[in-house]
């Protein structure tokens, strides 16, 4: 790394010319102006110390907004670690949050800033404009993560010197209860999707505590593989640019298994049936999928259909904030106050930690709570 003599312009600013090699070799030159002489030996060594850490010796002078653009088209698309729903998770929070969205404008959005006059201030006003705003803990929390990977990726870039969301601590989500139903308000909604198509889809989740796509994706491999009284869950269905298809769990402990309960056996055998009548009636138009859940041709069912189902059943048996992953939630609560461990209940959840199913479920089981402390006290005495 070189440098000339300091120069004095025409226009009367003074400006320093560096030379240096940049990470592939090839020679670059940088220029530092400024009216003070002073100031300008002071950027010119700034500069030269940032090289020497092996960091731009500029912030680039493109926008966040764009910036944020091409992180989603390139770095984002090929990440082959991220699964296409996160990846899709982050486009939109990026769009709306910090590009900004034209059809639906909002006052804190940071895209038209520059990345070279990109601070911490800004980072922080923007999480307290999102905040203001009234949105959502979580959506706040996704948004600030959406916006420190795409820094991330400016940084590994050399496009920045630093990651200023990096300075900024973490907002924090309150824990909220786990929306669940009692066993009898399981019951009636059971009983008002008894008509439905998905009926049985509900009663297995209540049975097993699969999420949606887990439950859409088993196939009838799946269950009983090699002669165990199991079914197998390793996937998850969901809609993808427009396509079903089955992806891999997020983490390992999502592939489980899960005892083939006489209740589950039961759901199990009506879906044989009525799948074997379907395949009858369709004749030629049959699809051999293996799908345990299929249409009338065989064909794996849409997650959006089934949520409908779950809304309409709700709306029948008069309960209301339900969803299906409160069959989920209820499926825990009710084993907790069974008594059933925490680590089972978790492993049955597919939970990737112990302390996940805590933070969700530690407020529940009131029963199970009050088994243990009778037990204590009994012993103790």
């Amino acid at each position: 790394m070189s440098s000339t003599r300091l120069k004095r312009r025409p226009d009367g600013r003074f400006r320093v010319k560096i030379r240096y090699t940049d990470g592939n070799g090839d020679a670059r030159e940088t220029y530092v102006y400024d009216t003070d002489e002073a100031e300008c030996k002071r950027k010119a060594e700034e500069t030269r110390q940032r090289l020497r850490n092996g960091e731009p010796a500029k912030d680039s002078r493109d926008t966040l907004g764009g910036f944020a653009w091409e992180w989603i088209g390139s770095t984002l698309e090929l990440n082959r670690k991220t699964k296409q729903s996160t990846k899709d998770w982050y486009t939109r929070l990026a769009r709306v949050h910090i590009i900004g969205d034209p059809d639906n404008p909002r006052p804190y959005v940071i895209g038209e800033t520059r990345l070279d006059q990109l601070t911490v201030t800004h980072v922080e006003k923007w999480m307290l404009g999102m905040q203001r705003y009234g949105l959502s803990e979580s959506t706040v929390r996704g948004a600030y993560t959406t916006l420190h990977k795409i820094l991330d990726s400016a940084v590994k870039k050399q496009a920045i010197r630093r990651n200023w969301a990096a300075d900024v601590e973490r907002p924090s989500v309150t824990p909220s209860e786990a929306a669940h139903l009692t066993p009898d308000e399981v019951a009636a909604l059971l009983k008002a999707a008894e008509g439905s198509r998905y009926g049985l889809l509900l009663r297995l989740l209540v049975l097993t505590g699969l999420r949606r796509g887990e439950a859409l994706a088993l196939r009838w491999s799946d269950v009983r593989p090699k002669g165990r009284n199991v079914v197998w869950a390793h996937g998850t269905l969901a809609r993808l640019d427009g396509h079903l298809t089955v992806t891999d769990p997020k983490t390992p402990n999502a592939r489980r298994e899960i005892f083939i309960s006489d209740p589950l056996d039961a759901v199990l055998r009506a879906l044989r049936v009525r799948q074997a009548e379907e395949r009858l009636r369709a004749g030629s138009l049959w699809e051999s999928t293996d799908y345990v859940f299929t249409t009338e041709t065989g064909q794996p069912c849409d997650p959006r259909n089934a949520l409908r189902a779950m809304y309409a059943a709700a709306r029948a048996a008069g309960l209301s904030g339900v969803g299906l992953h409160t069959l989920r939630h209820s499926a825990a609560t009710i084993m907790l106050d069974a008594g059933v461990p925490v680590h089972v209940v978790s492993r049955q959840l597919g939970h990737g930690s112990v302390s996940i199913t805590v933070d969700i479920y530690g407020h529940v089981g009131e029963e199970a709570s009050a088994q243990a402390m009778t037990a204590l006290a009994a012993a103790v005495g």
